[in-house]
Order: structure tokens, then C-alpha cells, then sequence
């Protein structure tokens, strides 16, 4: 419903029967015409924000902007040196919430899908192909609408913190872009602020993109040597925001014993975004950790997972899957793909499982992925072999998830020292400032970033 058919609703429920015992048709005349001229003020304005709309994002950054004896371009003094954690107090002017964007009508999608896709030569007809899932849902991916929730939900508990500080929010992808809320910011006096990336993990796509998205934003702005941004950790190990998915995973696997399965029959498919392997094999800084053949990204997800396991349901089976996989079928990527890993079960000799859990454990919010490959294609695979199935729900506006990331602007406005960060899996704290080399696109090579070592 618009504003405006709720003013119109408002307006019918105001107590006026119509029939000229309060004024009747001329009482409601006279209503109906600042109704009419808001309606109209709201049209033009909508109409003049979609031919304003841009529908490119930033250029790529040709560099970056170092002080003097800095060693992490556009960051502030505490974090230009690049220590692994930043144990003094920073005194920020904002927050940089930063999403991947989405688009929000059928117009939408295929420039935004040009943007997602910028420097691989995809053309607009391979793009249409690819367009299915976004033109499905009317060409409105929820993410944008998400975020929205989620940037008024952190700037309630910053504020019943004690912290105020404003939240800035940008996209990578689509508007708002990343440059259009750093401008923001500017314009209203800022000069230093705390980056929160939607995404918990370390990988390409989900860290360095980000920074070298920041980079491009800067530049584009011309904002490289008067605004500077640091980041949070990667959060995949926060007690706020893995608390999400053992609640979840608890009253999901709750909810499969009622229909009568033993924990023997249940299995948990913990399911993240597919990357290539050769991604996969430099995130995490690999040369500061041993991970197995999925790398950073893959070893966070078992640790969350095996958090969450021991903490909601410890007697039942469970195995990190993947979705969404993209690109040339002669590339390697993680696998398994969730669809085979459900085949697999239901074709077990025996066939132990008869139940399937699915947890989105590498995602915030029910966006495209989650609705359409898990929701859809992954729940049908599920029901077409025999196998009950039910999801999980991702963090959304969980006061747990939006405390964390509250916890984790805390812990760098006061220098929280590591040892008393909050991380519950094996692997401690990660790094406010990303390591050289970390997250490296192996076919893009190293672009310019922020927030890090060079390169």
C-alpha cells in the first residue's frame, strides 16, 4: 500500500458517513483537495528521483590515497599502520552500512546486472537469460527493502547505547550507491567512518570487493585524502550473530522431531554461495592461517557451523553445502551443490535421513538466493526425493545480529583490546585490518583498496 492509499484509507476511516450530517460531499471535497495536491507533489517527486536515477556504479578506482608513512590508504592514524587489530580509541563521525544492492522494478534489472557483472563482457541477452530469478519476483529483489530495516533497527540500538552516531547507506550495485552515502556523509561534516559490509566472511566477494568498492567511491567523490574509513572485523564468529542461526536451528530441528522424525532421520545442510576454488584457496589470509582446500572462506563456515551444531543440536548429523554456483562448468567450485547433496541422501542404501534441515549460514537477510535457491529450487529437489524440509531463518533485524553489530562499533570507538572481543568459535577474533594479498581474485588480479595492507 502507498502513502498515499493509506491517507486514503485514513481519510475513510476518519468518521465521516458521507451522507451531509458533518459536512458530507463538501466536507470530504474540501479533504480531498490537499489529498489530491499531496498525491500529486509525491508523483512529481517520484518521478523526478527515477529520472535522476543513476544506473551506473562508480568507475574503478585508478589508486589510492596514502599519508605520509601510512601503510593502509584512507584509513585513520590508528589503522594506517595495519595492525592485525586496532587496540587504541577511535572517535568516528559515521557508520557505512554497505550492501550489495538489488533491483527494486523490472527496469531495473538488467542495467543492475551490468554493474554486478562490470569488465567480464557479458551482453545484455546472456544478462536477460540470467534475469529469470529477479524477473519472477516483478523485478524487485528484497534486499534494498531489507537493508532499510536493518539501517533503522542499528540506528535504534546505537542510540539506546549511548553511541550517536548517524547511519550512512550505500550499495555496491545499485542506488543508493556507495558514493552517493559517502557524499552524504561529507556534506554533513564527516571525515572519518566505521564500515559494516553486510557479509561475515572472508572471500572476494564478500571482503575485498567491498574494499576496492569503497576505493572506487572515494575516488569518484573525490573524497580520497578528506574522508577516511576503516572496517569491522569479519563477524562470522560473533556470539550476537551465530545466536541467530542456533535459535533457528534449535526450533527448526524442534519442529522436525514434532512431526515424528528420530534426530537419527535429520540431517542439517548448513548452505553458503558457491565461489571458485581458486577464490576460495587465497581468502582468509592464507599465509597467516592453515586451512583445508577451501581456504578461508570455507574453514569459517565449518567453525560456525560446528558453534551452532554443538549449541542447538549436538546429536544431529549435519554438512556445509553450496548454491548458487555461476560460470563456465569447466571452472571448479566449491561444492557439494545442495541439490546433489539432497539427491545424495535420498539415495543412501537404507536411507537413513528422511528429514532436512536447511540453514542459510552465509547470509543476513531472505534475499534473492535465499528465496529462490533454497526457498524454491532446493526445497523442491527435497520433496521430489521424499525428504521433509524446512529453512531456517537468516538474521534479518534480529535484536541478537544488530546487537553484534553494535558490539562490533563498540569495540573500535574504545579499543577494545583482542582477548576481550567477543568470538565463540575456534578461530579467534579476525583482523580489523585485512592482511597484504588477502582475498586475492586470481582472474581480476589485485585492484585498488581500502582497509587493508597493499596489495
Amino acid at each position: 500500500m502507498s502513502e498515499t492509499q493509506m491517507e486514503q484509507v485514513a481519510g475513510q476511516a476518519s468518521g465521516c458517513c458521507g451522507g451531509g450530517c458533518c459536512g458530507g460531499a463538501q466536507a470530504q471535497d474540501q479533504q480531498a483537495q490537499p489529498l489530491q495536491a499531496q498525491a500529486e507533489q509525491q508523483q512529481a517527486q517520484e518521478q523526478q528521483a527515477q529520472s535522476a536515477r543513476r544506473e551506473t556504479k562508480p568507475a574503478a578506482a585508478t589508486g589510492v590515497h596514502l599519508e605520509p608513512g601510512a601503510a593502509v590508504p584512507s584509513a585513520t592514524p590508528a589503522a594506517q599502520a595495519g595492525p592485525e587489530h586496532v587496540e587504541e580509541p577511535v572517535a568516528y563521525d559515521g557508520i557505512l552500512l554497505s550492501g550489495f544492492g538489488g533491483p527494486e522494478g523490472q527496469d531495473d534489472v538488467i542495467p543492475f546486472l551490468r554493474n554486478v557483472t562490470r569488465g567480464r563482457g557479458i551482453p545484455d541477452e546472456r544478462l536477460e537469460e540470467v534475469s529469470t530469478h529477479y524477473r519472477h519476483f516483478g523485478g524487485v529483489s528484497p534486499i534494498n527493502e531489507q537493508n532499510r530495516e536493518l539501517k533503522a533497527a542499528l540506528e535504534g540500538a546505537l542510540a539506546a547505547a549511548g553511541v550517536d552516531l548517524p547511519v550512512y547507506w550505500g550499495n555496491r550495485n545499485w542506488a543508493p550507491y556507495l558514493d552517493e552515502a559517502l557524499q552524504q556523509a561529507a556534506d554533513a561534516g564527516a571525515t572519518t567512518l566505521l564500515a559494516i559490509p553486510t557479509s561475515a566472511y572472508s572471500s572476494y566477494s564478500s571482503c575485498r570487493q567491498y574494499r576496492e568498492d569503497w576505493a572506487d567511491a572515494l575516488e569518484a567523490t573525490g573524497l580520497q585524502d578528506s574522508l577516511q574509513i576503516d572496517k569491522v572485523r569479519q563477524f562470522f564468529n560473533h556470539p550476537g550473530f551465530l545466536g541467530t542461526f542456533v535459535d533457528g536451528v534449535r526450533s527448526t530441528v524442534a519442529e522436525a522431531r514434532a512431526a515424528g522424525f528420530a534426530d537419527a532421520e535429520i540431517e542439517v545442510l548448513f548452505a553458503t554461495h558457491s565461489i571458485p576454488t581458486a577464490d576460495a584457496e587465497r581468502s582468509g589470509a592464507p599465509d597467516l592461517h592453515t586451512w583445508g582446500a577451501g581456504g578461508g572462506y570455507e574453514g569459517q563456515h565449518l567453525a560456525a557451523a560446528e558453534h551452532v551444531m554443538a549449541e542447538a543440536a549436538p546429536g544431529v548429523a549435519w554438512q556445509l553445502v553450496y548454491q548458487s554456483r555461476s560460470g563456465p562448468a569447466s571452472q571448479p567450485w566449491l561444492e557439494p551443490d545442495i541439490n546433489d547433496a539432497i539427491e545424495a541422501l535420498a539415495a543412501e542404501e537404507g536411507r537413513a535421513r528422511k528429514a532436512v534441515v536447511i540453514v542459510p549460514l552465509g547470509f543476513v537477510s531472505d534475499h534473492m538466493e535465499v528465496m529462490w535457491d533454497l526457498d524454491e529450487e532446493a526445497i523442491e529437489t527435497a520433496t521430489e526425493h521424499g525428504l521433509w524440509a524446512r529453512r531456517a531463518p537468516t538474521p534479518g533485524v534480529d535484536p541478537q545480529y544488530v546487537g553484534a553489530l553494535v558490539d562490533l562499533v563498540q569495540e573500535r570507538l574504545d579499543g577494545r583490546p583482542v582477548a576481550e572481543r567477543k568470538a565463540v568459535t575456534s578461530i579467534p577474533a579476525w583482523y580489523d585490518v585485512c592482511r597484504p594479498g588477502c582475498c586475492e581474485n586470481p582472474r581480476l588480479g589485485f585492484r585498488p583498496a581500502i582497509a587493508g595492507l597493499q596489495p
